[in-house]
């Protein structure tokens, strides 16, 4: 196969909606967009969640609770049977070996090891965090988990989550 071979499979594109090219093409005189108001005309659309000056839904359910959701630290997920594939025994993995391997990239808050597949091989492993399966398998055959002490970034300081609270200052 070359690439001048490549073609979509057959059925998966389709031809463009021609519009405005006469009455006996189907899409005519108005092409598809009724008679006169706002959407048959140009620009005419409204924005979403719009409902036409009524209230719209997002306003008149009520706001109940605390939403964390913006602060929330995310974790670059590591599974065990790719480190297995990837690794010799007695290996040292930590971030930047990950990293470099470009089984983790992007932005994170830090790594957590997962226990999907099976180990032989016996790792030493740094990490942010482990599920309990994870640990109780790298154990199992001979390795180490080391976890890291974990910070959160607030508002672009580091803060240490251990700390007692009058330990901690915010500037």
């Amino acid at each position: 196969m070359r690439l001048h071979n490549l073609a979509p499979r057959p059925g998966a594109k389709h031809r463009r909606k021609r519009l405005g090219c006469g009455e006996s093409s189907g899409h005519g005189k108005t092409s598809g967009r009724g008679h006169k108001g706002q959407r048959a005309r140009s620009g005419g659309s409204v924005r979403l969640g719009f409902e036409g000056g009524q209230m719209p839904l997002i306003r008149r359910l009520p706001k109940r609770g605390f939403n964390n959701t913006d602060f929330k630290p995310v974790y670059a997920v590591v599974n065990l049977d790719s480190l297995e594939e990837r690794f010799e025994a007695g290996a040292k993995i930590d971030e930047t070996v990950l990293r470099s391997i470009r089984l983790v990239h992007g932005r994170n808050d830090g790594i957590k090891l997962l226990a999907r597949g099976t180990v032989t091989k016996s790792f030493s492993v740094e990490v942010d965090k482990a599920s309990a399966a994870a640990r109780e398998k790298l154990e199992k055959a001979g390795g180490s988990l080391i976890l890291r002490s974990r910070q959160t970034k607030i508002a672009g300081r580091a803060i240490l989550k251990a700390a007692p609270r009058s330990a901690v200052r915010l500037g």
